[in-house]
């Protein structure tokens, strides 16, 4: 296997977006050891900033933590404690939980650029311009179904995340369940810079393109990818022959409308209709995205095109779906499939009455004789 070039320093991160309203104020795999040569040099203990918590005047009906970190958004983030959640924004290494008043409150543990510039950066990626009770209040007066969930889903936040993070991560998500997506994405975490560990968890910067480059295909099956191993590989190398450098091109698709940064990412190896919705919505500001999955089929054809219930879901039926959230929700519209969505995950039903559920849980008749994987994204 040929080798790549080394590593070089992360692209600045792009402006937030314009809003319609701002806020009111365990273990990793084997190969993170250091006892690898490749990651010998990016493991250098970093300076520290003292652990100090800092109230972000967020309140819990804009963010609430378990209701938007482990949805499926991101996989990068791990739960600390208890209403706490750990993770990096770029080169800096925060910790968010919940006061006892329900407001938000950050902990910045490492960030070579110091506390302001750390507390600018996890503001954008938290999507802070956008007020999530507005857009609420909006989903509710239009849709009966909505108005009935928003009271125990509130704070269900969509993520503004670095693209090239969203991307890889949703590559690794295709016909994956969370558990082994969460390996593969620690997988390659792990390569980038480290920041320091929390509660006995692992913290990295993300890898640039040029560190992902000397990672051979080999690599990645050895490390548990399968298939999904070429993709990475290769998106990584079409990412690197982008005129200007692919994490400007990446950055480029926020200015396009939505299918022309839906066809351009699906351009790329391993990127889909699906995985291209996911990072467009999770990273790259198209805010009426809507990735559609057998759960999203489902809440789409029970509650806004019944016509379709009991049909295959299909390409061409695909945009039929997206239309219709948008139909129903307008601009914003992927922020309502996301707590649509949310709704719909096992690990969150019981924070809801049964009687709204989609689907009533049913127990089967007989043992399976073969067990399914579970969260399957």
């Amino acid at each position: 296997m040929k080798k790549r070039s080394t590593p070089i320093s992360s692209s600045p991160s792009t402006p937030p977006p314009s809003s319609p309203q701002t806020l009111k104020t365990k273990q990793p795999f084997s190969q993170n050891s250091s006892k690898n040569p490749k990651r010998a040099l990016l493991t250098t203990p970093p300076s520290s900033i003292s652990p100090k918590w800092v109230p972000l005047n967020i309140s819990k009906s804009e963010l609430f933590l378990p209701l938007t970190f482990p949805t499926g958004q991101t996989f990068r983030w791990k739960q600390t404690g208890p209403l706490e959640f750990t993770g990096a924004v770029g080169s800096h290494l925060v910790s968010l939980k919940h006061l006892d008043n329900g407001d938000i409150a950050a902990c910045f543990h490492h960030s070579k650029d110091g506390v302001f510039d750390a507390k600018l950066a996890l503001l954008d990626f938290l999507n802070v311009g956008i007020c999530l009770s507005d857009l609420w209040e909006e989903f509710s007066g239009s849709d009966s179904r909505f108005a009935q969930l928003a009271p125990y889903l509130g704070g269900a936040r969509v993520l503004r995340q670095d693209p090239l993070e969203c991307l890889l991560q949703f590559i690794c998500s295709s016909n994956n369940n969370i558990k082994r997506i969460t390996q593969m994405v620690d997988f390659i975490s792990g390569l980038g810079v480290y920041l320091g560990t929390v509660e006995g968890f692992r913290f990295y910067e993300f890898p640039t393109l040029d560190r992902l480059s000397i990672v051979s295909e080999e690599e990645l099956r050895v490390a548990g990818f399968g298939y999904r191993a070429k993709y990475i590989t290769r998106t990584v190398d079409a990412l690197r022959a982008k005129p200007g450098g692919g994490v400007e091109w990446l950055a480029s698709l926020r200015d396009l409308d939505l299918q022309m940064a839906i066809d351009a990412l699906s351009t790329l190896p391993g990127v889909g209709p699906k995985v291209a919705a996911c990072v467009a919505l999770f990273s790259l500001d198209q805010h009426h995205a809507i990735p559609v999955d057998t759960h999203v089929w489902q809440i789409a054809t029970t509650y806004l095109i019944p016509e379709l219930a009991g049909t295959r879901l299909t390409p061409k039926l695909y945009g039929r779906v997206s239309e219709a959230f948008v139909c129903k929700y307008g601009k914003y519209a992927g922020w309502a499939q996301t707590l649509l969505f949310i709704a719909e995950l096992p690990s969150q039903k019981a924070l809801i009455p049964s009687i709204l559920w989609t689907t009533a849980e049913k127990k089967p008749s007989k043992p399976r004789k073969k067990k399914r994987s579970k969260n399957l994204i």
